[in-house]
C-alpha cells in the first residue's frame, strides 16, 4: 500500500475525538430542527382546517372514479381508507413524521450491524480497515426502537387503519372483511411482541459483537474472530427474517388491503443503499479530519461499487414490484400505485418522479466510471443524493396511506428529519470515540492495508 508500508497495525491506535465544538454544532442543528418543528406544528394547527379540502376536492373526485373502477374489477378489495379520512386531525401529520423518521433511521442503524456481520460471515478482508464506522451505527437502536414502540402503543391507530375501532368485529359499522381476515397476524399484542423480541435480539447481538470486537483489540488471537463470525452469522439469520417482518409490519400494513410479495426486499434494498451512503460520508468525514489515512482509494472504490450496485438493485425491485402487479393483471393491487400517481393533488406524483431521479438516474450517472468511485467529491455527491432520495422513498411508502390528501412538505417534515439526523450523528459520534478506529488485531487487517483493485 503506497505510502503506508511502515504501518504496523498491532502498534497503532487511532481515536476520533468528539470535540466540544463538534458537539455544539450538532446541538445547534438539533435546536434548529426543534424550532422548525414547533413553528411547523403551530402553522399546521392554524391552517389545516382551512383550504386543503377545497384544493383537493377535484382530485378526490378523480380518485373516487379510480377507486370505483378498481372496486368493480376486484370485487371490493380496495385499499382506500374512508375511516382514516374521517378521523384525520392535524396532529396526525406530526405522528406520521415521527414514525417515518424512526423507521428510516432504525434501518440505517441496523444495516450497519448487517454490514459488519456480513463481512465476518464472508471472511472479507478489505473492509476491516473501516468496520468500526458501521459497527457504531446500532447504538441508535437504543433511541429509535423505543420511539417506534411508544408511537405504536399510544398512537398506532393514527398510522394503521387496521387498529381502528370495530374493523374486525362482525356487525360493526366499521367492519372490514379483509382486515378481519388478517387479524390473526395484525393485532396490537402480536405486533408489539414481534417489535420487542426482534428489536431486543438486534441490540443483544450488537452488544455481543461490539464486546468481542473491543476485546480482540486488547488481546489479539484468532479465537475472537471465530466467535465474531458466529455472532455475525446468527445476526444475519435473525435479520433475514425480521427485516421482512418489520417491512410488512411497520410499512406495508399501513395500506392494509394491499400487499406485495416483494415488499420485504424493496424496503431492505432502500435501507441498505442508504446505509452505504452514510458509511461513505462518515469515512470521508474522518479522512477529511486527517484520520483513517490507511483507507485508500481502493477501499473507497469498493464502497462506491456497493452504492452503485444497490442503487440499480433498488430500481429493479421498485419497477418489478409494479411490473408483477401490472403483468399478472391484479387490478385490486394497482390502487397502491394509483394513489401515489394520480391521487391527492399531484404531491405524491412529484415525489415519485423525484425519487427515481435521485435514487437511480443521478447515482448511476455520477458513479458510472471507475475514477468517480475513487474520487471523494463524486462519492459525497452520490451519497447525499441517495440519502435524500431514499428519505423520499420512505415518505412515499408511508404518507399516502396515513395522511392521504393531507400530506405535504413543510416545516414539520424539515424539522423532524433535522431532529432525528442530529440525534443520529450525535449518538454515533459518541460511540465512535469509545474504540480505536483501527481494529488493530483483526486477522485480515494486513490484507486490507494492501487492498488493490
Amino acid at each position: 500500500m503506497a505510502g503506508h508500508s511502515h504501518f504496523s497495525p498491532a502498534n497503532v491506535e487511532e481515536h476520533f475525538e468528539f470535540t466540544s465544538e463538534g458537539k455544539k454544532r450538532i446541538i445547534y442543528a438539533f435546536i434548529a430542527g426543534v424550532v422548525a418543528l414547533v413553528i411547523g406544528i403551530y402553522l399546521l394547527s392554524k391552517g389545516e382546517a382551512g383550504g386543503h379540502e377545497v384544493a383537493a376536492a377535484g382530485h378526490e373526485a378523480a380518485k373516487a372514479g379510480h377507486e370505483a373502477a378498481a372496486e368493480h374489477l376486484s370485487g371490493g378489495a380496495v385499499s382506500h381508507q374512508p375511516e382514516a379520512e374521517e378521523h384525520y386531525n392535524w396532529m396526525n401529520r406530526v405522528w406520521a413524521n415521527v414514525w417515518l423518521n424512526a423507521v428510516f433511521f432504525t434501518g440505517i442503524a441496523v444495516v450497519g450491524m448487517f454490514f459488519v456481520s456480513l463481512q465476518y460471515l464472508t471472511k472479507s478482508g478489505w473492509s476491516s480497515v473501516m468496520k468500526r464506522v458501521p459497527e457504531a451505527f446500532p447504538k441508535f437502536l437504543y433511541i429509535s426502537l423505543p420511539i417506534l414502540i411508544l408511537v405504536f402503543f399510544f398512537k398506532g391507530d393514527v398510522i394503521f387503519h387496521w387498529m381502528h375501532h370495530g374493523v374486525t368485529e362482525v356487525g360493526s359499522p366499521n367492519y372490514d372483511k379483509i382486515i378481519a381476515g388478517k387479524s390473526g397476524y395484525l393485532n396490537k399484542n402480536f405486533f408489539l411482541i414481534r417489535l420487542v423480541v426482534f428489536g431486543g435480539l438486534w441490540i443483544l447481538l450488537w452488544n455481543m459483537l461490539r464486546k468481542k470486537s473491543l476485546e480482540e483489540d486488547l488481546n489479539g488471537g484468532t479465537e475472537y474472530f471465530n466467535q465474531l463470525v458466529k455472532i455475525g452469522t446468527a445476526f444475519i439469520v435473525i435479520f433475514g427474517a425480521s427485516s421482512s417482518i418489520f417491512a410488512w409490519d411497520w410499512v406495508m400494513s399501513i395500506d392494509t388491503h394491499w400487499f406485495s410479495t416483494m415488499f420485504g426486499w424493496y424496503m431492505f434494498a432502500s435501507w441498505h443503499v442508504t446505509t452505504y451512503a452514510v458509511i461513505v460520508l462518515a469515512v470521508l468525514y474522518l479522512k477529511d479530519k486527517g484520520l483513517m489515512a490507511y483507507v485508500n482509494e481502493n477501499h473507497l472504490h469498493d464502497l462506491g461499487k456497493f452504492m452503485f450496485a444497490f442503487s440499480i438493485f433498488w430500481t429493479y425491485v421498485w419497477f418489478e414490484q409494479f411490473l408483477l402487479i401490472y403483468y399478472a393483471n391484479l387490478p385490486e393491487e394497482t390502487i397502491y400505485f394509483l394513489e401515489r400517481w394520480e391521487g391527492y393533488d399531484k404531491l405524491y406524483k412529484s415525489s415519485e418522479i423525484l425519487m427515481v431521479i435521485l435514487n437511480f438516474l443521478l447515482p448511476f450517472l455520477v458513479l458510472m466510471t471507475r475514477d468517480a468511485k475513487r474520487t471523494r467529491i463524486f462519492l459525497k455527491i452520490a451519497a447525499f443524493l441517495i440519502i435524500a432520495g431514499h428519505y423520499i422513498d420512505f415518505y412515499q411508502m408511508i404518507m399516502p396511506g396515513v395522511l392521504g390528501k393531507h400530506g405535504g412538505y413543510g416545516l414539520v417534515e424539515f424539522g423532524m428529519v433535522t431532529v432525528f439526523a442530529s440525534a443520529f450523528i450525535y449518538v454515533i459520534s459518541g460511540e465512535l470515540t469509545k474504540a480505536s478506529l483501527v481494529a488493530k488485531n483483526h486477522p485480515f487487517l494486513p490484507e486490507a492495508l494492501h487492498h488493490d483493485i
